[in-house]
């Protein structure tokens, strides 16, 4: 059994690598009480994540691997820290009552918190008990895996949609897109609230005809309250060198503004609220 540790606060930005060797591989991983799981991180004060003033918990385990991901130290679940519930709903209730008060909540992101869904399901129940505004950060590509009771756990989804087209999505990830397509035409059926996420990564997902394939997707659905365009950055660049990972766009700059202004305007055109 992996040595439990104390949960750190830190930064998404911080590299985690190795801290539980003997973890089980997050595509075997058997979840099914959810009382301990790993995390790499939290932060406490983040109006990035969600309305209000957050915290934010980053659990390790994805099965994707997008090409540009500038945490990949949260793709395995050895490089995070084996932590209890108990001690994770303490550090939460700790600073509850001011996330309250500053109208914000919790937000569990990754890594992909669904790997971890019993884990992560007790989390936002623990939250919700708290008074907490919850929120996850998920590609879908799990969906199917979570019933509703999980699904009524979470007052918010940001859901990131990478790529309209299935070539370029499973380019760019690795993965199929159809799992996170049936997973966002089930939230718009239950009227959860979504926030879209799209990063924009010029070469890879900037092609107009993708964004438009996205913008037609989600401006019907009366759910989806914004679309989010995220600019690709190089911020995560160093952790692929540390893990000696073969980072292909090393060379790839971020989009300039005129690109951004394009594709902003593609989803407005198509009905989207977006920013």
């Amino acid at each position: 059994m992996p040595e439990l540790r104390t949960l750190e606060p830190g930064s998404r930005h911080e590299l985690r690598a190795g801290l539980s060797p003997d973890a089980p591989d997050e595509a075997q991983l058997k979840d099914e009480e959810g009382s301990f799981g790993y995390c790499h991180s939290y932060e406490t004060s983040s109006r990035y994540d969600g309305p209000g003033l957050r915290a934010v918990l980053f659990v390790s385990g994805c099965l994707l691997r997008c090409n540009y991901c500038h945490n990949p130290d949260t793709w395995h679940l050895k490089d995070g820290t084996y932590v209890s519930l108990q001690q994770v709903l303490e550090r939460l209730g700790s600073f509850a009552p001011s996330l309250v008060k500053l109208g914000g909540g919790l937000t569990i992101s990754g890594g992909e918190p669904m790997v971890q869904r019993a884990f992560t399901c007790r989390i936002f129940q623990g939250a919700k008990a708290m008074g907490l505004h919850t929120a996850i950060e998920t590609s879908g590509f799990l969906g199917d895996r979570v019933d509703e009771s999980y699904l009524s756990a979470v007052d918010l989804f940001l859901l990131d949609i990478k790529s309209s087209d299935p070539d370029t999505y499973r380019r760019v990830t690795g993965r199929d897109l159809a799992p996170t397509l049936r997973f966002a035409e089930r939230l718009a059926s239950l009227s959860k609230p979504v926030w879209v996420r799209f990063t924009l990564v010029p070469g890879q997902t900037d092609d107009p005809d993708n964004v438009e394939g996205i913008a037609r997707l989600v401006a019907p659905m009366k759910n989806v309250e914004w679309v989010e365009v995220q600019p690709f950055h190089q911020m995560g660049g160093f952790k692929w060198k540390a893990l000696d990972l073969e980072y292909k766009l090393a060379d790839t700059q971020p989009p300039t503004r005129d690109l951004v202004n394009r594709v902003i305007a593609q989803f407005r055109g198509a009905g989207c609220r977006v920013r």
